[in-house]
């Protein structure tokens, strides 16, 4: 016989045995304290202690005990004074039995199982030490993966409900920037940590089912978030061929982009958002950290398109950079004022996440129409951001100038054809590797803006003209060019514009 820890009550043991299949047949649980757990069989009840829960036991493949035995059965509890009885499952008990049980204030439960591991788990709860909270951590976690493997529509609110109720400690998922998805207690989508699960309060149950409990909340949240923006990344995929794609294959890209979703008919603005470190513009986020902004990103937008349906979000990650593109009709107004706001809150969310050591330097594109007018806003907001990080502008929100030559640069840039052919000429040059090359194509820009005048590009670059006659000499060696030719002197300033607008190469 056992006696309980003080304030073990049994509708809290009922909380925590709903594996049995508890049901209450008669009476009130609440408040009746226990202080024992005994298994007797059902003719043998008189034997029962006074505030025991007392599990009647029936041989195996013995029948149901018929009404009569019941009453008996609840007689005689009733004159032990139990705390309660168990009855094996099934079980029908009539009216007269029920109302005899509840003017007594017996309370009568029934139960599935055998009465064994009911009486092992009962002893455990009485104990309330370390078998009673492995007793509650086991209760936890089946009950948790049972719920998980409904596909509730809320699944993180309702693994946290389930949890909590049969751990008796409330959970929750707290926000934790530092978090690792490596820690016990993390919550993450693949290698991406969305927050800490936490206890209310300190409880060894708690302490060893959180890890358990947090894996599966990580894999169900996991399979909601595949489910929620699996479409949206796959169409991601089909941003990036209309962005990178040759034109000539514009028209038949936007066919499949259609197709999948994709609004291309619509106007597009593109920010492109390009995080680099304070201290070191050259270094980008690691891939885990990318992936925890693209997962930022998405989850912000998808509340934005639930609380505007006139506009269509898109994320894109495109090699260290992130793209969102809002799509909505041609003409309607702010269209890059929302996109601003979008941006600016993304990152915040951005910095909270990866910390505040990065910064995010974003260009923001001009609306432009159709699967051409994608292309152009991406390269608008790409150059702009280039643009202000090699400017040491890190942080910045960068608007594009779609005036004078950048516009031109703009148009050429967009077509791969034509970067081709001016790349080509700056070709030579790229063998002097990247420092030098740079150096070489700010030398010739220099030189050929001022109409071939050494003095003003010594000026221009704050050099001594014999200096810059040295560069010069030099570079027409390498590119095998006649810089007095008015053709060619246009066409190598125009390709070391478009070479330090875009950053190329």
């Amino acid at each position: 016989m056992l006696v309980a820890q003080p304030g073990t009550t049994l509708d809290g043991i009922i909380e925590q045995a709903a594996r049995f299949g508890i049901a209450v047949l008669a009476g009130d649980p609440a408040g009746v304290v226990v202080e024992g757990v005994q298994v007797l069989a059902a003719h043998d009840l008189e034997a029962a202690a006074r505030n025991h829960l007392v599990i009647a036991a029936q041989p195996g493949g013995a029948p149901p005990l018929r009404a009569y035995q019941l009453d008996i059965a609840i007689r005689r509890c009733i004159a032990a004074e139990v705390a309660g009885v168990v009855l094996p499952s099934p079980v029908a008990l009539a009216e007269t039995a029920r109302a005899l049980a509840d003017r007594a204030g017996l309370t009568v439960l029934a139960a599935d199982g055998p009465p064994s591991e009911l009486a092992v788990f009962v002893d455990r709860c009485l104990r309330r030490g370390a078998a009673e909270a492995l007793a509650r951590a086991e209760q936890a976690i089946e009950t948790v993966c049972a719920v998980a493997d409904t596909h509730p529509s809320d699944v993180r609110t309702a693994l946290l409900d389930a949890a909590g109720s049969a751990l008796g400690v409330r959970l929750s998922l707290q926000d934790d920037p530092g978090v690792r998805w490596t820690d016990p207690d993390a919550v993450c989508i693949g290698e991406v940590p969305i927050g800490r699960l936490v206890a209310e309060r300190r409880d060894p149950a708690a302490a060893i089912a959180l890890p358990v409990v947090a894996a599966v909340l990580s894999r169900a949240s996991a399979r909601e978030s595949q489910d929620r923006f699996g479409p949206v990344r796959s169409r991601a995929d089909l941003v990036i061929e209309l962005l990178v794609a040759e034109s000539s294959r514009i028209d038949a890209l936007a066919i499949d982009a259609a197709r999948a979703g994709l609004p291309v008919q619509l106007s597009h603005s593109v920010a492109w958002v390009s995080p680099r470190h304070h201290d070191d513009g050259e270094r980008h986020p690691s891939p885990a950290q990318l992936a925890a902004l693209e997962l930022r990103a998405l989850q912000l937008v998808d509340e934005r398109s639930a609380a505007r349906r006139d506009e269509t979000w898109h994320v894109v990650a495109f090699h260290d950079d992130l793209l969102m593109i809002v799509s909505e009709e041609p003409g309607a107004p702010d269209h890059q004022r929302r996109l601003r706001e979008v941006v600016d809150r993304f990152v915040e969310l951005g910095t909270a996440a990866i910390g505040p050591v990065w910064a995010f330097t974003v260009g923001l594109g001009t609306p432009q129409s159709g699967a051409p007018g994608l292309r152009q806003s991406a390269t608008e907001a790409r150059i702009a951001a280039e643009s202000a990080v090699a400017g040491g502008r890190l942080g910045s929100v960068v608007v594009t100038d779609v005036t004078g030559l950048r516009r031109v640069l703009l148009d050429f840039s967009a077509s791969p054809l034509s970067r081709t052919l001016l790349d080509d000429v700056l070709a030579p040059l790229d063998a002097l590797g990247p420092e030098r090359s740079l150096a070489a194509v700010r030398t010739l820009l220099a030189y050929l803006s001022t109409r071939n005048s050494l003095a003003r590009a010594a000026t221009v670059l704050n050099l001594h003209p014999n200096a810059v006659n040295y560069r010069i000499r030099r570079i027409e060696q390498t590119l095998a060019l006649d810089l007095d030719d008015p053709d060619t002197r246009f066409a190598v300033e125009l390709a070391c514009r478009l070479r330090l607008v875009t950053g190329a190469r």
